[in-house]
């Protein structure tokens, strides 16, 4: 077990899987803002353990996944720090999660709503259990959906379903979710878990350095994430090359590089 800062985000590794739980059941797991910056730490920790093959990101008991913001930590802010902190650590913390360079499976294991969905949207494959509701009531509050809910859900899911949800209000069910896309398996209550595991399975199966890198990319096609990628897998190639060996040795040398573009 890491320690990330705050004892209501747990962050367990096992047997090349980081397993991240929200856990605050009697708030149904909203989220405030030590919690929001822990998720940013326990993204950073995943991304450090090299053995660390998947994430699985999911809450404490059945009544609710995320049910976002706390809201009583939201309204508390002025509106300028409703801004710079609230929004900015929340982006901080849901990209960071949506990039780590492992796959991230999503066990909603309750209800998903507003900067739930959020949440969820960061994951790579969402498995909902079949007594789960997902939606953005964040306007009905007189508030925008703020951690991307306009935009990487958008992205995700479609811009029609998220006008759906965020302009008119729409709630949907596990099994609706699956059928528009949100989500990609429907499991009995309880077992979203061990529906999981089959996924951790296929995944540890497969290559992980071909996998970092396809993900990076399939990040970048979606728009998540450019520069970063780009840099890293053209980095890497270079880094692999006779000329840096040469160019290093010659730095060291004090001496002009005699570069063989191989």
């Amino acid at each position: 077990m890491l320690d990330t800062g705050d004892k209501r985000i747990l962050l367990e590794l096992k047997d090349h899987v980081a397993t991240l739980t929200l856990m605050r059941p009697e708030k149904l797991n909203a989220l405030d803002m030590d919690m929001v910056l822990a998720l940013e730490r326990a993204a950073a920790l995943i991304e450090a353990e090299r053995d660390i093959r998947v994430a699985i990101l999911t809450g404490t008991g059945d009544k609710s996944f995320c049910a976002g913001g706390d809201i009583e930590a939201w309204a508390s802010h002025s509106a300028l720090d409703f801004g710079r902190a609230w929004i900015r650590y929340g982006h901080r913390a849901f990209d960071a999660l949506a990039r780590l360079r492992q796959p991230l499976i999503a066990v909603l294991n309750g209800h998903v709503l507003g900067g739930g969905l959020e949440l969820a949207a960061v994951a790579d494959l969402r498995i909902a259990e079949e007594h789960i509701k997902v939606g953005a009531p964040e306007t009905g509050l007189g508030i925008i959906p703020g951690w991307s809910g306009t935009q990487r859900v958008a992205r995700r899911f479609g811009a029609q379903l998220t006008r759906r949800m965020a302009l008119f209000g729409e709630i949907f069910s596990a099994s609706e979710a699956l059928a528009l896309g949100i989500v990609d398996e429907v499991a009995a209550k309880g077992q979203g878990m061990a529906s999981a595991q089959e996924y951790v399975d296929l995944v540890v199966a497969r290559g992980p350095v071909a996998l970092e890198l396809t993900k990076a990319l399939i990040n970048a096609a979606e728009g998540e994430e450019t520069e970063r990628p780009l840099e890293a897998i053209a980095g890497a190639l270079a880094a692999s090359t006779e000329d840096l060996k040469e160019g290093v040795a010659a730095f060291r040398a004090k001496r002009k590089p005699n570069f063989k573009n191989e």
